[in-house]
């Protein structure tokens, strides 16, 4: 490694799993102190004792604004300091199409993948304006915040609207020093990713086997998505090297929103059904 984050301090919200866990960890052999945040206290904790001093776990509900305060404020005290904030908890949301949605599911959607990118980035400015440093905000976005048919019209309208409080962010927090940028993954092998698609979590693996073998070949880059992927644009988006980059959203998918994908999506549909019938 080579030290890109040496000093800094980062919250990975999500940080017990997935592309959280993978950044948690790429972030710390940079040199940063992280805190995972999540829901999930038993992987949290089970992170940050084998991550040793240099992470911190805290139970965070994303959906809840007094939750990300305190995530805020208990990382400040814990480590003096905050430098990277990660917006990266996330799930399905509600899978339901336009036509059968109800307000509920859409609302809770919205909560977990619109309101808790936005909260992030009023609390974490909060506190770089309050130590007069400036910060990286990252926030997970999707390929489905850059083309329709990726997924249901609450989890496609949530992630667009990530890319929006991306632009906002410059708008009124670039004279601070603050930028604020996203990532949009493609098809990512994670746990979630399995979730919804109706795979058991503790079939995860496999299940994350089977579609690359079945789907990797029709990728612009020849292979699916990896969490180390996107950790490694993260690290990027949080380091010193990114100091003049703000306001955009890095697709992290091997070239698949550059194109027409056809029939892609509908392909990891079938797939899935294929492996859990």
């Amino acid at each position: 490694m080579t030290g890109l984050l040496e000093g800094k301090v980062a919250i990975v919200t999500g940080g017990s799993s997935g592309i959280g866990l993978a950044t948690v960890e790429r972030f710390i052999q940079e040199g940063a102190r992280v805190t995972i945040a999540d829901i999930q206290d038993e992987q949290g904790n089970e992170a940050a004792s084998r991550l040793g001093d240099s992470a911190l776990y805290i139970h965070a509900d994303v959906t809840d604004e007094t939750s990300i305060e305190q995530l805020v404020q208990k990382t400040v005290e814990h480590f003096g300091q905050l430098d990277i904030m990660f917006n990266n908890a996330g799930a399905q949301g509600d899978p339901s199409p336009i036509l059968d949605i109800g307000s509920e599911g859409f609302d809770k959607t919205i909560a977990l993948l619109t309101r808790s990118v936005l909260l992030g980035h009023k609390y974490a400015a909060r506190q770089f304006q309050a130590q007069g440093t400036g910060g990286s905000i990252i926030s997970t976005a999707s390929a489905a915040g850059l083309q329709g048919g990726w997924s249901a019209v609450g989890y496609t309208t949530a992630k667009h609207a990530v890319v929006g409080i991306v632009r906002q962010a410059v708008a009124e927090l670039g004279k601070s020093n603050i930028r604020s940028n996203a990532i949009a993954p493609g098809i990512i092998m994670t746990p979630i990713m399995a979730k919804s698609f109706g795979v058991p979590v503790e079939e995860a693996e496999s299940f994350a086997t089977f579609l690359a073998d079945r789907l990797g070949s029709t990728q612009p880059s020849g292979r699916v998505g990896q969490a180390e992927d996107i950790a490694k644009v993260a690290t990027f988006l949080g380091s010193d090297l990114s100091e003049y980059v703000s306001g955009v959203t890095i697709p992290v998918d091997g070239g698949a929103t550059a194109i027409t994908q056809g029939t892609f999506a509908t392909e990891v549909v079938e797939a899935a059904k294929e492996y859990t019938a």
